[in-house]
């Protein structure tokens, strides 16, 4: 028997009374469509962070250190030259491309792997600094530094 997929975010699975047919209910628009979802239901953006972990996180460690011993102000700080460095760039595309090369080496996410991707996402996946700070910006647009339990971030939004 086949691994029941998961459904995206926002999504429940239902049988009709009349037709005894599966169909799927956003929970935010509370529209029905007999297609199986691909996105997440509800406002979405997509981006991308460079995530700098403090021994204060709610969980010191990363891919990069087993225990993180650095000060929040450290992390603040060393966030603040990256951002500064990613403004002095002119170019869109090579902001974007710095973004990335930064995050592959010095973020403390898993998504780092990814140049710090974190995919499409929609309001409640994300803790709520993280969350208001994302829908707040404009495609392409950088934010300033953001704290969260996970540590301090840049985040650009991507979509």
């Amino acid at each position: 028997m086949a691994a029941k997929r998961k459904l995206p975010v926002g999504w429940e699975e239902k049988l009709s009374k009349s037709t005894k047919k599966r169909y799927f209910f956003n929970t935010y628009t509370r529209e029905s469509q007999w297609e199986y979802p691909k996105e997440p239901a509800g406002e979405s953006c997509r981006c991308s962070h460079i995530l700098v972990k403090h021994e204060k996180s709610r969980n010191p460690s990363s891919w990069r250190e087993p225990k993180i011993t650095r000060s929040k102000q450290d992390a603040v700080k060393l966030l603040q030259e990256f951002i500064a460095e990613l403004k002095a760039i002119q170019s869109l595309e090579e902001r974007k491309k710095r973004f990335s090369d930064i995050a592959k080496v010095h973020s403390d996410c898993s998504s780092a792997k990814s140049g710090g991707d974190l995919g499409k996402f929609v309001r409640g996946q994300m803790q709520p600094s993280f969350e208001k700070a994302s829908f707040a910006l404009e495609v392409n647009q950088m934010s300033e530094v953001v704290h969260s339990d996970s540590g301090v971030h840049v985040i650009l939004r991507t979509g």
